[in-house]
């Protein structure tokens, strides 16, 4: 079975920024075995097969059937050795860097998304739950999120190209390998406060020149997320799943983060023809697997 078609943003903070009632699991994670990069995408499908499949279901992934967290899940996590982040003017760590994977939360927060856009019939079917219940329980599994955030935001099937932002192009960390391998990876890392600056740079740039929606809208989102977190924490930005979509030559000669940045520098310079023909490398680039999540 593929992997999820799912591509990541994500933070790994300090070990020793974690409150100590939430350190004391993520360590005993560290000391038993935690996930790695291969295996994180069927990790996440895993724990929301279980939570549909058990009898009785519970509403989120990563939880027991009395609703209240699930330890194991409490544990799941990645690892990164700041030596593994490239650093402009900035400090990362110290080490181990930790990224929950707080899929309880994030499905908390997918499932608001799902009550506020969903038609009614379909929340009927898709819900055990009433929905003053699913938004009651959904409100409640976030505001015991610590520190007020998730580690990782996703998407399906594509990148949002304001992620590119966030890091240097000449960073791309890059693993060939067949494309059931899932060794197979295509990622950039970036210290927080390196990533908080670009981002910072795009946004205001794009909210001159663009307005207040659009990519805008997701530049100032991502850098409100951004600041949640512990300032000597990394930032991942990674292809997951998706690189099982894309031939080695795609993903080798795959310019996205570059042509991001340089429709960044062309905003700063007002240079239309830039803007527009890097938009249009990218519209081809991208379009593609639009057309894949289409016919799927």
């Amino acid at each position: 079975m593929p992997r999820p078609f799912v591509a990541y943003l994500r933070v790994y903070e300090p070990l020793s920024s974690f409150a100590q009632d939430v350190a004391k699991p993520l360590r005993e994670a560290l000391e038993t075995g935690h996930l790695d990069h291969a295996g994180v995408g069927e990790r996440e499908r895993d724990l929301w097969l279980r939570s549909q499949l058990s009898v009785p279901t519970t509403l989120l992934p990563g939880e027991l059937a009395s609703g209240e967290p699930s330890p194991r899940a409490l544990r799941e996590l990645l690892v990164l050795d700041p030596a593994e982040v490239p650093v402009d003017q900035a400090t990362v760590g110290p080490g181990p860097l930790i990224c929950p994977l707080d899929v309880r939360a994030r499905s908390a927060a997918a499932l608001v998304g799902f009550l506020t856009s969903a038609h009614p019939s379909l929340r009927a079917t898709a819900l055990s739950a009433s929905v003053d219940e699913a938004k009651e329980k959904a409100a409640r599994v976030l505001s015991e999120l610590p520190g007020g955030a998730v580690h990782i935001v996703s998407t399906t099937w594509t990148v949002p190209l304001p992620w590119f932002t966030l890091v240097d192009p000449a960073h791309r960390h890059l693993v060939l390998a067949s494309r059931e391998d899932p060794r197979r990876q295509v990622c950039w890392r970036v210290a927080m406060a390196d990533a908080r600056r670009r981002v910072a740079k795009a946004h205001s740039l794009a909210e001159r020149v663009l307005g207040e929606q659009g990519p805008t809208k997701v530049l100032e989102d991502t850098g409100r997320w951004l600041e949640h977190f512990h300032p000597h924490s990394a930032v991942e930005l990674d292809y997951g799943g998706l690189v099982q979509l894309l031939d080695d030559e795609e993903l080798t000669d795959d310019t996205s983060a570059a042509d991001v940045n340089a429709i960044v520098a062309a905003l700063e310079r007002e240079d239309v023809e830039e803007i527009a023909s890097r938009f249009e490398r990218l519209r081809d680039f991208w379009g593609d697997l639009a057309v894949r999540e289409r016919f799927n």
